[in-house]
């Protein structure tokens, strides 16, 4: 999904930096988005009952970003 998020900033012309992030202890987000000094974290889960939060770590680091869980009832947004 994250190269179908890369093609769509670049047709959208949105210019968000991208980064993957992890801790020494494992955890971990899948997508993070910098665009314009804010961050936008996100998790892929297919299934939507699975439970998924912000960890602690990153919450405390960065107390002003949002996260957001990607499933397979939310995708065509987050790809359109």
């Amino acid at each position: 999904m994250v190269p179908e998020r890369v093609k769509r900033n670049a047709y959208a012309r949105s210019y968000a930096q991208l980064y993957f992030w992890r801790t020494h202890d494992q955890k971990e987000i899948d997508l993070i988005e910098d665009k314009d000094g804010h961050l936008s974290a996100f998790e892929f889960k297919w299934n939507e009952r699975q439970k998924t939060r912000m960890p602690t770590s990153f919450a405390q680091t960065y107390p002003n970003s949002d996260f957001n869980v990607i499933n397979k009832e939310n995708f065509w947004p987050f790809l359109s």
